[in-house]
């Protein structure tokens, strides 16, 4: 719910990842609290919506989930494109994603949007006995590449709201407040009155 006077920011964020990474069961436990151990791979991309209040603002997340398979990488673009926040996912039991998570943030950063919040995030932390990618690797690639990095797991729970709120608070400190549009309608039809009553 926003807070009565908050600034509210729309942000457009996208999830990029190797197929199987868990980036779908990321979405799924923010936005809906749930976890399944057999998730269908998602088909060109899925849209999500969800609200974070906080104290600084009111967070209008509307996520993208691209698929991960291959053959579905040239629609990334499509929707990367004007994203305010991205989040890179891979599988700490997997070294090929968080080979496939770099490349993924080459594409962004060539895509020169300064301004754009990046995620790095290490996923399946409760598959920890199959680690194949320390922590260290993931947070030292984060700090050269000025990401944050976090590690979740959408089956436990943990870190997944710590990542959005991370993000939100992000958000709210690079996005300037917009005007209200209400008020720009009031002044405009009050303009309009004004030229109404002073041609009479």
């Amino acid at each position: 719910m926003a807070k009565p006077g908050n600034k509210i920011i729309q942000a457009k964020l996208v999830l990029l990842g190797d197929m199987g990474t868990g980036k779908t069961s990321l979405v799924l436990r923010f936005v809906k609290g749930q976890f399944f151990d057999h998730q269908e791979p998602t088909i060109g991309a899925a849209f999500f919506t969800q609200i974070l209040s906080l104290a600084e603002a009111t967070v209008k997340f509307d996520i993208w989930d691209t698929a991960g398979q291959e053959r579905y990488h040239s629609l990334a673009p499509m929707y990367y494109r004007g994203a305010a926040a991205a989040v890179v996912v891979y599988d700490i039991s997997s070294t090929d994603t968080f080979t496939r998570a770099k490349k993924w943030v080459q594409e962004l950063q060539r895509q020169g949007n300064q301004n754009l919040v990046m995620a790095l995030v290490a996923n399946k932390s409760d598959l920890d006995a199959k680690r194949e990618i320390e922590t260290e690797e993931g947070e030292q690639f984060s700090q050269e590449n000025g990401m944050f990095f976090i590690e979740t797991s959408a089956k436990t729970a943990q870190n997944i709201n710590e990542l959005f709120f991370e993000i939100a608070k992000r958000l709210a400190r690079a996005i300037p407040p917009k005007r209200s549009g209400m008020n720009l309608n009031n002044e405009t039809q009050d303009r309009r009155r004004k030229i109404f009553c002073c041609s009479v």
